[in-house]
């Protein structure tokens, strides 16, 4: 997918709402070849998603052998509004705790009380720092059952609509 279109997919209102969000699926292949999605949280700084690991996470060595993964950020509500996103993942080591750890932790409803202990509490238990998996989108689809659906779906509507338009003309 050329750049410019992935641009355009990325900065519209409803996809610039869904990338405020805080949580992500990630989407990767294991070292055993099985599929893996899992939830985790992210930001985005409007070219790249980063999300944070630890660094004994086991999605670290399979990441490093296929840096292809997915992601999805998604609404709960019907129709759903849904992000996809297709990139490469490139593996970060960091010393301390990055930045977009703490942000994208951010919006969780917590008493300023509670966030200041559980800053401490993360501070204490990443002390040997944290890695950054930065993924560069490569391919997005917006679907919002609106304006845009599952490719699959917009193939059966046109099919529909050209069946309907053979059988009005005769």
């Amino acid at each position: 997918m050329e750049p410019q279109r992935i641009a355009e997919v990325l900065n519209r209102p409803l996809s610039q709402e869904l990338l405020a969000r805080d949580l992500t699926r990630l989407a990767y292949v294991a070292k055993d070849g099985t599929p893996r999605s899992i939830p985790i949280s992210f930001s985005w700084n409007g070219a790249e998603v980063v999300l944070c690991t630890t660094k004994n996470s086991a999605k670290l060595a399979a990441l490093r052998a296929n840096p292809m993964v997915a992601l999805t950020i998604d609404t709960e509500v019907h129709p759903p509004k849904i992000l996809l996103i297709r990139g490469r993942a490139e593996l970060d080591y960091v010393d301390g705790i990055p930045d977009e750890f703490l942000e994208m932790n951010g919006s969780y409803e917590i008493t300023p009380e509670q966030r200041v202990e559980w800053e401490a509490e993360i501070r204490s238990l990443y002390a040997e720092g944290m890695v950054r998996i930065v993924v560069t989108p490569t391919w997005a689809k917006l679907i919002d059952f609106d304006t845009t659906l599952p490719s699959a779906v917009e193939e059966l509507v046109r099919r529909r609509a050209q069946a309907e338009s053979a059988q009005a003309n005769g």
